[in-house]
């Protein structure tokens, strides 16, 4: 089950993300199987990174949870906010045939 974790770094994290940058990416590469994707939320001009996203494959939130408790920038405390939500995947189609068969669910619906 896909799960989307979004976070923004605290405005006063100076110098946390860059200081524990490596100890992440280790991190996220230990745990790569259980990482759909990911990367840096930056601000709209590209120029400063704001936060992380992450969507994470999981059977339970509580493994989430788990996942979170030790990654190492929100074991530092860089986030000064931090959402899960669990996410239905739809697109791309997984499985093939997804949307065709939602599309005919909602025009029966309507009929």
């Amino acid at each position: 089950m896909p799960y989307v974790v979004h976070c923004i770094d605290r405005p006063d994290a100076g110098d946390l993300r860059q200081r524990t940058r490596a100890e992440h990416l280790e991190y996220m590469i230990a745990h790569g199987d259980r990482v759909a994707f990911g990367g840096p939320l930056q601000d709209d001009d590209g120029t400063k990174v704001i936060g992380s996203l992450m969507v994470l494959s999981f059977d339970t939130r509580a493994e989430v949870d788990a996942f979170l408790a030790a990654e190492p920038y929100a074991r530092a405390g860089l986030f000064a906010d931090l959402s899960v939500s669990r996410l239905r995947q739809m697109v791309p189609e997984n499985p093939p045939g997804l949307l065709l068969r939602e599309l005919e669910r909602e025009q029966a619906a309507l009929a």
